[in-house]
C-alpha cells in the first residue's frame, strides 16, 4: 500500500455541515475498499485562482489516505461523477505529516496576530 495526499474542492454554496458530511462519505468509500485514512482537514470557503464553472469560492477540503492504487483510481471515478466536487487531486507521498498542513498553520497564525494588536 502506499501514501497519498488528497485534496478536493467542493461547491461554494455547500454548508460546513455538508462539507464534513461528504469528508465522512470518502473516509468511508477508503475503508470500505480496504485503505485507511489519517487525519482530515477542512480548510474552509476559500477564493479560487480562477473560475472554476463560474464559481470564485470553493470549500477546501484535505485527506491523508494509506491505500492501494486501485482504490485511489475508484475515488478518483466517484469524484469525477459527483456533481458537488470542483476539482480534487491525489499526490502520493513519501510519508505523512502529523503537524497540521500549511494552510491551517497560516490561520492560526493570523489569528495570534489580531490578537496580539
Amino acid at each position: 500500500m502506499a501514501l497519498y495526499e488528497h485534496i478536493f474542492i467542493a461547491r461554494p454554496d455547500m454548508s460546513p455541515a455538508q462539507m464534513e458530511s461528504l469528508i465522512e462519505d470518502v473516509k468511508t468509500l477508503i475503508e470500505e475498499k480496504g485503505g485507511k485514512t489519517g487525519k482530515t482537514e477542512y480548510w474552509g470557503l476559500r477564493n479560487l485562482a480562477y473560475r472554476i464553472n463560474k464559481s470564485r469560492k470553493g470549500h477546501y477540503g484535505l485527506i491523508d489516505i494509506d491505500a492501494s492504487a486501485d482504490v485511489i483510481d475508484e475515488l478518483d471515478r466517484l469524484q469525477r461523477l459527483s456533481e458537488d466536487i470542483i476539482r480534487h487531486m491525489t499526490v502520493r507521498v513519501d510519508e505523512h505529516v502529523e503537524t497540521p498542513s500549511a494552510i491551517l498553520t497560516k490561520k492560526d497564525d493570523r489569528r495570534g496576530r489580531r490578537e496580539r494588536t
